[in-house]
């Protein structure tokens, strides 16, 4: 018997390669967190590395809402003012992964978690995070998938980054001289 033609369906689909990040991390940062715990246990002993992580996480805790309530806040009066609310989004999502972060247990997640959160570290934080972004949504020339080549701006023109991109400009017809 002969088998049937594969079809496009049936072939084996490619995860997405963020899978393999989510995958290598759910090895990976247990494992550190476990030998993070571990040398500090044997520093200050194990009783105090425990008071340690629970005074760490009622910190934590404190702080998220405190600025979890100032970051809603800033939003709210953004979005009444009719302003973009771009920072205050930022700023709102670093404080939900930080505080995400600082749920798990753990000295190095607690770490990034308040990196996230302080409003000392946070603007730094803000800028990576616009930076992925705007890497994700613009792609590696910084315009929008499709868009024109920053003629409308005034740039020079950026060569197409795909072979079957022509570059070229839009003229508007004149209307008939008899005005339809």
């Amino acid at each position: 018997m002969s088998r049937p033609a594969a079809t496009p369906y049936a072939r084996r689909s490619r995860r997405p390669r963020w899978l393999r990040w989510v995958f290598l991390a759910l090895l990976v940062v247990p494992t550190v967190e476990i030998a993070a715990i571990i040398a500090v246990g044997r520093v200050i002993g194990g009783w105090q590395t425990l008071a340690l992580l629970l005074v760490e996480s009622l910190l934590g805790a404190w702080i998220v809402r405190r600025e979890g309530a100032r970051a809603w806040r800033a939003l709210a009066e953004a979005l009444r003012s009719g302003r973009m609310p771009s920072r205050q989004l930022a700023d709102a999502a670093l404080v939900l992964i930080g505080g995400t972060l600082l749920l798990t247990p753990g000295f190095v997640t607690d770490l990034v978690g308040f990196f996230f959160i302080l409003p000392l570290t946070r603007p730094v934080a803000r800028v990576w995070l616009e930076a992925v972004v705007a890497r994700r949504l613009l792609g590696p020339l910084g315009e929008w998938p499709g868009a024109g080549a920053g003629t409308a701006t005034g740039e020079a023109p950026r060569r197409p980054s795909h072979p079957d991109v022509v570059q070229g400009e839009v003229v508007d017809d004149p209307p008939p001289p008899d005005g339809r």
